[in-house]
Order: C-alpha cells, then structure tokens, then sequence
C-alpha cells in the first residue's frame, strides 16, 4: 500500500525502497531515489551490498539475500531476484496468504538479445506473481532500444576521433551504475575486459571514485581507471576519456579540461533536442532502463493479473494496459524516473581538475 514514505507492506512491516527513514527498509538498489539513508535496517541483495554500504553509511544495519534466497519477516516471505539495471539491483518478490507481488525497481529487460546488455550486472529474471509492480521511466512507444554494444562501438570509435584531433573526450553519465558499465563496455569492445587494447586512459570525476571501487570489490572487473587529477589531466591530455556525472557540465572543473569533446551517454539522448539544450556535442542512447517492448515484456513474462505503475510515464503506461485487458494502476511516487542519481558535486571538484 502506498504511504507518505513510500510502499509499504502490512502484514511484513517493512517499507519498499521508502524515501523517508523507517523503521525496516527492503531495498531494490542503492541508487538515491530508491535507497534513503537512515531506516533502522536494511535488506538488499547480497550483490549491491558493497554499492548499498556507500550509500547507507559504514554504520547501517545491513542484512543481504542472495539471488532467490528467502527470509520470513513476520507474516510475509520475502526474496530477491536479478532486476538488471545497475550491480545488485533486485526484484523483491512478497509472499503472503498465497498471493504473490513483485516490486521490480528499476530493470532492464532486453528479450530475445544475443549478447547481455550489462556485463557488470545479472541480468532481469521474470518472476511469475499475481501483481507486478512496473517502472515506467521509459514507459512511451518512441522509446525503443538500439543493441547497446553498437553504440558503445560508436562511442569508441568518437574517443578515438578525439584523439586524432588532441582532444579530450569527456562522456557525462551516472555515477553508480552507468559510468562502471560504460567503463567495462568500451573495454571488452576494445578487445579486453581489463582495458589493455583501450586506445587512451580513462580519468573519472572525484564523485565516481567511491562507486568504482565498491564494484571492483564486488568482484566486478573494470579497466584501469584513475581519478582525475592536476596531474593526470596534464599527463594524459588530448588522450584520455574523462567520465563525470552530468552536473559537471559548463562547470569551472569541466572547463580546465579543454580541449575536449563532450557527450552525454542516456536513454534521454533518443529525444531530439536534448542534446541541443544541454549543450554538448554528442548524445549516445544507452539506457539502464526498460524501453517500451522491455516492459511489456517483462510484465507479460511476470504473468500477472494486476500491474502498479510507478515512475515516469505512468499514465500512458497504465492507459495502455488497461486498453489491452491488464488491470492497471498508477502507484504514486515522489519521483519521476532516471534523473534522480545525478550525485556528483561538480564544485566540490573544480580544484581537483588540470
């Protein structure tokens, strides 16, 4: 049932992904808009456990779950399941009185794709339930996905271009989730996982230097990477592709970096002019979220009777559905979607940069 913090299951106790501290707090993934620091405890996926820690504090009282393991918490059987949208993330599965709900969070769901669209997470496994509760942060029909690994191919070959001209290239994406995956997918297309056949080094802002090393002690394998730095900029300059969340853009730290290209890496890219009113040079479509067939895929994998539909499009989403015989409702939030996790603090930066 929706409440002034959020979704919250009766019978449990607990509160799903709240946006206000509370007292029991099942979280789908660590990002801002879905992990509110401060609830007495916390259950997570076993996987964003490292991810989870940064954000919730050092101090959180932290129970994790591995994939399809379960826990009563009173009443209510509770479990998790692979959401694929950033490291860890979950579908939180709830049992009670013989019905069954999924609260998804956010996922990405590519059916029928050949290659996995994220090799720094498990990808979204549909889980059969009699509620489905949907994102719908790309809930419209113009959005529909390329396969991202032939726009990473894009992205490289733009980086490489960059260098030709003695340019930096700097690609402004989310700190958690995003930056890591873009990271690993430039460097297996490249050749190797590790980055070794990557054409220049790869500098990250100070606000992703925490992000990167939860996932590589979650065992997750990124390409060198450095923090950018006086140094390393001067050092790398006209070579390196430099990574930071959008807040950064036309900032005094951004600047220092010149010459550069720029290029912001979003599912928002697909819009024509947001590229225009953001004032960059690129915009590459990668998404870590569900376009259109991706939700509709997922909800008709879960074999639900019922659909909540939550952040985003939620009234074309719901509208949709009901037209074509799915029971569907809209459950508020107080967010909208992909926007929220923009958690880099570019002033806090701007001395950090050459």
């Amino acid at each position: 049932m929706p409440t002034d913090r959020g979704v919250y299951c009766p019978p449990g106790g607990f509160h799903i992904d709240p946006w206000r501290a509370v007292e029991r707090a099942v979280v789908t993934h660590a990002h801002a808009d879905h992990l509110h620091p401060g609830s007495r405890c916390i259950l997570c996926s076993k996987d964003s456990e490292h991810v989870t820690r940064v954000r919730a504090g050092a101090g959180a009282d932290l129970t994790t779950l591995g994939w399809g393991e379960t826990v009563a918490i009173n009443e209510v059987t509770v479990s998790v399941y692979p959401a694929g949208h950033i490291l860890g993330s979950a579908q939180v599965r709830v049992e009670h009185g013989g019905e069954v709900w999924v609260a998804s969070g956010d996922y990405k769901f590519a059916p029928g794709a050949e290659r996995p669209p994220d090799p720094t997470a498990v990808s979204f496994e549909p889980v059969r339930c009699d509620t489905f509760i949907t994102e719908s942060t790309f809930g419209l029909p113009i959005f529909r996905w390329r396969d991202p690994w032939s726009i990473i191919d894009e992205v490289l070959a733009w980086w490489r271009g960059c260098i030709e001209d003695g340019r930096n290239a700097i690609v402004f994406t989310y700190a958690l989730g995003k930056a890591q995956r873009v990271m690993r997918m430039l460097a297996e297309a490249a050749g190797d996982a590790k980055g070794s056949e990557l054409p220049g080094p790869i500098l990250v802002h100070g606000a992703m230097v925490a992000m990167c090393e939860a996932y590589e002690r979650s065992g997750v394998v990124l390409p060198a990477w450095e923090k950018v730095t006086v140094e390393s900029a001067k050092a790398h300059k006209g070579r390196a592709l430099v990574i930071a969340p959008p807040s950064a853009g036309g900032t005094p730290w951004v600047r220092k970096l010149h010459p550069f290209s720029d290029a912001s890496v979003s599912g928002w890219s697909q819009i024509r002019g947001t590229r225009r009113r953001r004032a960059i040079d690129r915009g590459f479509v990668i998404s870590d979220h569900a376009d259109w067939p991706g939700i509709l895929g997922a909800i008709e994998a879960s074999g639900c009777d019922s659909v909540g539909v939550t952040h985003g499009s939620v009234g074309p989403m719901s509208r949709y559905l009901n037209e074509h015989g799915v029971n569907a409702w809209v459950l508020p939030t107080r967010w909208e979607g992909e926007g929220a996790d923009d958690t880099g603090d570019a002033e806090q930066e701007q001395e950090t940069a050459g």
